[in-house]
């Protein structure tokens, strides 16, 4: 069953390059592209797609109002697109609902990579560039605003959902986790599910905010 993805930039050559890479793997299908937010919406609307990779800077409705839309209304995956690695509007976007985002100057195997990646529930946090982005957004988040009793928040999890929140905000892998934890990795794929379900998160990017939100984590640490 191939992976469906709507692609939209308001480049033409960027959004048809983006386009034909895709079209060219068996198991991926470019069902539509957009110019504007407002088309990208329409699209994922119209086609149901399982992937939307999105521009962040576009006329009539930008990257940022079309990921909440579509983040609200479907479970469409969406991958912000930008030229620049610290984009603010990034940090907007991981809040809205994605999983995740990727330079407009990405290689071939790695956009591939990265929309299959999404397509299969996982988000795009092992780049350092992602992780950079997370800390210095949670950062900026306390900086404006009053801690809270955030802690209790993970309450609800057990001691080793707690710790699997704790490694997947280091950004390790289901497989690098069950290495570290000793244990297999359809062991690790329940205590995720577990984790996003009892804390209320959509997917592994939303839980990797909870856990620098709540403390569990601190930028700039290591594992």
């Amino acid at each position: 069953m191939s992976i469906r993805v709507v692609v939209a930039d308001d480049q033409e050559l960027v959004r048809s390059g983006f386009s034909m890479i895709l079209e060219a793997q068996r198991d991926i299908e470019v069902v539509a592209e957009a110019g504007d937010g407002v088309e990208a919406v329409d699209a994922v609307r119209l086609h149901t797609p399982d992937v939307l990779l999105l521009d962040i800077r576009m006329p009539r409705m930008d990257g940022l109002e079309a990921a909440r839309l579509v983040c609200a209304e479907s479970g469409c995956k969406v991958v912000m697109l930008t030229t620049f690695d610290l984009d603010e509007y990034v940090y907007e976007a991981l809040y809205a609902g994605a999983s995740g985002f990727l330079l407009k100057d990405v290689r071939r195997d790695d956009l591939v990579h990265a929309v299959r990646v999404v397509a299969a529930g996982d988000s795009l946090l092992a780049p350092s560039v992602t992780r950079r982005l997370v800390a210095d957004m949670i950062r900026r988040r306390r900086a404006e605003s009053v801690p809270g009793p955030a802690p209790a928040r993970l309450a609800v999890l057990t001691a080793r959902e707690e710790e699997t929140l704790r490694l997947l905000a280091r950004g390790l892998s289901n497989a690098e986790i069950a290495t570290t934890l000793f244990v297999s990795e359809h062991t690790v794929k329940t205590h995720v599910s577990n984790v996003l379900s009892k804390l209320g998160l959509r997917d592994r990017v939303q839980a990797v905010i909870c856990a620098y939100e709540t403390g569990l984590v601190t930028p700039g640490s290591t594992p």
